[in-house]
């Protein structure tokens, strides 16, 4: 290595504050990340609690106040043509008020990372990366395996969702060109009152190009899990079962890519693609789920504005078959800029049984300063099924007689309207803030059989990284 670039390095380290100790291959860094948000909301969950739990005393018109700390040493050692490294974080987090599940003036400190490495020189060809302990760890486009912590509940900070490292993660990646191998092992770090013990191994073979390009695939095997399936009643008629353990020995494969066609006389097009497939044979389950995405800036203009569009479908469950395809979403990354299935109706529905149209124009009229509108036209798959939040029975009137049925009567659940801005107010600190609206469809009017609420909200948040 030429003395240019060791003097490089030697500047970018000065300019770290927050590296403590830089010598003889040896670096050690803190870390520190702190979030703040204020959130309102009205109608939450379009006043469902009206009807199903009208005595339990839920303010569908919430407002709090949420946040977290998060801390972090970690270190690197060159060791001859390997390097060492390791980090470890907590976080401690809290909401004041009562948020959108109700619960509240509530907080927990719990330990995020705290993993081993050892990897490969950067001129080492092939590379290996070797790591054993909590720590994010993201699969594919994160469809299947992304956010291995949860938050809300009892620890609080519910919106922000700080917690993102897996309990436990085993990874091996090997690395050759523009291809990556990856094989895993995953235990998510699940709230203590509803912890499925869910474990999963698999692997990942990816290919990087230019520009953002990519093709690679994921496939992976539940070793064990408590989590139960909900499976529709016969002909949607019916309270629905719930099969113990059913995602005990799930396997799946998840495909995906991301590729501009026309190259460079049209290099602001993309196109992207996800699918994937489930099966257990145990309980006779066969699911998909997908989405497909096209997008153009159009660089030469003000604000470089990008036009986006989507569509994205996950299987449920048949009320006509013996069989379960109702798709298990496992660990998705759920924020709207990735996998969930509008704004306020990915609180209600998570990516099961349903589908969604998503529109976004993004414009950016300075270097620190983001606008996004979203708009999510969402629906059902299959009627009288379960859907999140839907296993609750109720009745339906069938040929003029009622009956108990679980899931939805009519396919267009919602309409989602999501307006976003950012801004980068230095280096180290960024501010977001949003409104959104929900507009009921039939669908959601159906599960109260009558004219659903419309549902608002907004929040302002600061966070800063170091």
């Amino acid at each position: 290595m030429s003395a240019s670039v060791f003097a490089s390095e030697r500047a970018l380290s000065a300019d770290d504050r927050m590296i403590l100790l830089d010598h003889d291959g040896l670096t050690i860094r803190m870390h520190l990340q702190a979030g703040l948000n204020v959130v309102a909301e009205q109608n939450l969950f379009w006043n469902y609690a009206d009807t199903f739990a009208p005595s339990s005393g839920f303010d569908s018109n919430a407002t709090w106040l949420e946040g977290y700390i998060l801390p972090g040493l970690s270190f690197t050692k060159e060791l001859g043509g390997v390097v060492a490294y390791g980090k470890v974080s907590a976080v401690a987090s809290g909401t004041l008020g009562i948020d959108a599940y109700a619960t509240g003036n509530t907080g927990r400190v719990t330990l995020e990372e705290g993993y081993l490495g050892l990897r490969s020189g950067e001129k080492n060809e092939p590379s290996f990366d070797l790591s054993v302990g909590p720590r994010q760890f993201k699969a594919g486009t994160g469809m299947l395996l992304a956010n291995g912590g949860s938050s809300g509940f009892d620890r609080g900070a519910l919106k922000l969702g700080p917690r993102k490292a897996w309990e436990m993660a085993s990874i091996g990646r090997f690395g050759f060109d523009n291809f990556t191998g990856t094989v895993f092992y995953l235990d998510a770090n699940e709230l203590n009152e509803s912890d499925t013990q869910t474990r999963i191994v698999g692997g990942d073979f990816r290919y990087d190009g230019e520009a953002d390009t990519f093709a690679g695939l994921t496939f992976g095997h539940v070793l064990q899990s408590d989590s139960p399936y909900p499976q529709a009643a016969p002909g949607g008629i019916g309270v629905p079962t719930l099969v113990a353990n059913g995602r005990d020995g799930l396997n799946f494969v998840n495909a995906y890519g991301r590729a501009i066609p026309f190259g460079d006389s049209f290099d602001n097009f993309f196109v992207a693609g996800d699918f994937a497939y489930q099966w257990n044979d145990r309980i006779d389950m066969r699911a998909w789920g997908g989405r497909v995405q096209v997008g153009y800036t159009f660089a030469e203009y003000s604000w470089a504005p990008t036009i986006a569009y989507s569509y994205q479908t996950f299987s449920g469950d048949d009320p006509s078959t013996s069989r379960l395809e109702r798709f298990d979403p496992l660990y998705y990354e759920g924020s709207p800029s990735s996998w969930s299935t509008g704004s306020k109706s990915s609180m209600v529905f998570i990516n099961s049984n349903v589908n969604a149209h998503q529109l976004s124009l993004r414009v950016q009229p300075t270097e620190r300063d983001t606008l996004t509108l979203r708009y999510a036209y969402i629906s059902a798959n299959e009627l009288r099924s379960p859907i999140q939040f839907g296993q609750g029975t109720h009745l339906d009137i069938i040929n003029g007689v009622p009956n108990p049925v679980a899931g939805v009567s009519a396919k267009h659940l919602s309409d989602d309207i999501f307006l976003e801005y950012n801004r980068v107010l230095n280096p180290n600190t960024y501010l977001t803030a949003g409104f959104s609206v929900s507009f009921p469809g039939p669908g959601a009017d159906s599960v109260v059989s009558s004219d659903a609420p419309v549902w608002t909200g907004g929040f302002v948040n600061v966070v800063v990284n170091f």
